[in-house]
């Protein structure tokens, strides 16, 4: 599959392009899984893009809509073959949060709000190790050697020089001071985080204690946007047994004023950047300890 092919991406352009011919036809869902005797939750997940379409599938749906546009039906129809593909994360096997991946991927921005931990995409190599052998319940030591290498290759979206991801993140001060692995690492990966933020293209923002209680008390949450439809967005939820997707205009807006006032409540980046340095200084004082 050529490398440019994200099949997470082209499900969901699918299923968004297939909604709107169908509404054009001025056909509920009901309808349509009735006139193809398919269940209708099956059309709802074809038109989320959670699950893949075959051609056949395509040409039944163009017949029904009154597609005729042969250059139109073949398009959808690539379509369908590439998203039955496989990403590149896929061949590292059972790797988890697969969906987000192929959504991050091809994600032209991403605000994210984390309380616990340094995001994935900022994570030194040594701090991301240390974060995987907590998982619960334990993995063995092949499997957490693959899900080390996904997480390293997906960082390549914030150093693609054609394409960087415009990454905006706000973290809550625990998360700084949390010993993961140990002192060393930490040191290494608060001076990681405060190269990177210098980046034009990356934003990072301490909300620190003195910031009180804030929206963000829920827990993590990322809202993407995408190039193809910017006004649209989705709003990623990472979750312990099954992470969730909002795409509610609606849902979107509310996390997105969340996160406004997140930032307004945290630090500046230059702020950011002396804070992160001064944190970074405990902890070469407790490794440096005998």
């Amino acid at each position: 599959m050529p490398a440019n092919i994200n099949p997470t991406v082209r499900r969901r352009r699918l299923g968004a392009e297939l909604r709107r011919l169908r509404k054009a036809s001025d056909l509920t869902s009901a309808q349509v899984a009735e006139r193809l005797l398919v269940s209708q939750p099956k059309i709802s997940l074809l038109e989320n893009g959670h699950r893949a379409i075959s051609p056949r599938d395509v040409r039944d749906l163009c017949e029904l809509y009154g597609v005729t546009d042969r250059q139109v039906i073949d398009s959808l129809m690539r379509m369908a073959r590439e998203s039955g593909q496989q990403g590149w994360w896929n061949t590292y096997g059972n790797i988890p949060n697969s969906v987000y991946i192929g959504l991050e991927t091809d994600a032209s921005s991403i605000h994210t709000y984390e309380p616990m931990v340094i995001p994935d995409l900022l994570q030194t190599p040594a701090y991301a190790h240390a974060v995987i052998e907590t998982t619960v319940p334990p993995i063995p030591a092949q499997q957490a050697d693959a899900r080390l290498k996904v997480r390293l290759r997906r960082q390549h979206r914030i150093y693609d020089p054609a394409r960087p991801l415009r990454l905006w993140v706000v973290l809550d001060e625990p998360a700084l001071h949390r010993v993961v692995g140990r002192p060393d690492i930490m040191r290494e990966q608060l001076e990681h985080l405060n190269a990177l933020s210098a980046e034009p293209h990356i934003t990072v923002q301490v909300l620190p204690y003195t910031a009180g209680a804030h929206p963000g008390r829920q827990g993590q949450f990322s809202v993407l946007r995408f190039a193809d439809s910017p006004e649209a967005g989705m709003v990623y939820l990472e979750r312990f047994t099954s992470d969730l997707y909002l795409k509610k205009p609606s849902e979107v807006q509310q996390y997105s004023m969340m996160y406004d006032h997140l930032q307004a409540r945290a630090l500046s980046p230059e702020g950011t950047r002396d804070f992160v340095t001064d944190v970074t200084k405990s902890h070469i004082d407790v490794a440096s300890r005998p």
